[in-house]
């Protein structure tokens, strides 16, 4: 393919016919005479004849060089891609109940924000081509990173985030709202939202369900996650002496709003009892919310200027070799 990478060069061109009228204008005699009887009915000679097409050489000249200067190139590749891609925003529980350590990794105990943390970043690293934002909740929602391909910023990001940076509560219905504006101008065809909490909705000014419909309409699926085991849960404190103790306390999950909140969405509701469960449904979700994405690469040109500038020089040059020479003037 053969383009001009400025074009607007070429519009000099419309400029060569004054360049020529001006020529013409500047053409006479440099000596005065007091008749003109002596010399009319003289022949203009070949060689007076050529030196009045001499600009003619000038405008050749100028016509390469106009066409130097808009860059011809050809297209030597460019290349396509399909890709598999998603719009997900992450929205993680960050209530003080995140601490209780009922998950494993290896043999040690952990608390279930850590151990969210780590497989979250698991799930990022198998991601290409999507963009992934986040967003953290308690009492009320903020956005930790928008919609981003930039994976590296976007685990720092993660990595800022701590439990009890919000006033402690759960607000379901806000992690959702929040989520669903940040996929609200997305064009792709699928966008998620994989919500994971551990608690109740007891905050925020967004009903959960009220929500879910606000991210139906906007063709959003929303994966919901419930995260702890059922029953009572270690819960660390600290005692007079700054030890840390633990004390068995009952977690409650609201797993019923949750498969709801899935439903109306068209996603779905998974429970997650131990570090293992975790990463399966994290991994399910990947397999499940593929979709293509085309884009272009980068194209290689070759430019071709040369092709022109050489001739145009050129020419240029025997041009003004013929004016300074054989077609001198005197004076």
């Amino acid at each position: 393919m053969f383009i001009f990478k400025d074009p607007q060069a070429l519009l000099l061109v419309f400029l060569l016919p004054l360049m020529v009228i001006l020529s013409r204008r500047r053409q006479g005699s440099a000596f005065m005479f007091s008749s003109g009887e002596l010399v009319r009915e003289l022949r203009p000679t070949l060689r007076i004849r050529m030196s009045r097409s001499l600009i003619f050489l000038r405008v050749f000249a100028m016509i390469f060089l106009l066409l130097a200067l808009a860059r011809p190139q050809t297209v030597l590749e460019g290349t396509k891609a399909v890709s598999e891609g998603v719009d997900i925003v992450l929205a993680l529980d960050t209530s003080t109940s995140m601490l209780a350590e009922d998950f494993r990794i290896g043999t040690g105990r952990v608390n279930r924000y850590d151990v969210v943390k780590e497989v979250v970043k698991e799930f990022i690293k198998k991601r290409k081509d999507d963009r992934i934002g986040m967003v953290a909740f308690a009492a009320r929602a903020y956005t930790v990173c928008p919609l981003t391909t930039d994976y590296t910023w976007l685990n720092e990001n993660l990595d800022r985030v701590r439990v009890g940076m919000i006033e402690d509560a759960t607000a379901v219905g806000s992690a959702i709202a929040s989520s669903a504006n940040r996929l609200r101008t997305s064009k792709t065809k699928s966008k998620i939202i994989i919500l994971l909490t551990d608690g109740v909705n007891n905050a925020g000014t967004v009903s959960p369900l009220a929500a879910a419909e606000a991210a139906k309409a906007l063709k959003i699926k929303v994966y919901t996650i419930g995260v702890g085991t059922k029953g009572l849960v270690p819960y660390p404190f600290k005692d007079v002496y700054g030890r840390t103790i633990y004390q068995n306390i009952p977690i409650e999950i609201d797993e019923e709003s949750l498969k709801k909140i899935g439903d109306i969405t068209g996603g779905k509701y998974y429970r997650a009892t131990d570090t293992e469960t975790l990463i399966k449904i994290y991994d399910d979700i990947s397999r499940l919310e593929k979709s293509n994405i085309e884009h272009f690469g980068y194209r290689e040109y070759d430019e071709l200027f040369y092709l022109f500038l050489i001739p145009g020089l050129l020419i240029l040059t025997f041009e003004i070799l013929l004016v300074n020479t054989l077609f001198l003037k005197v004076p």
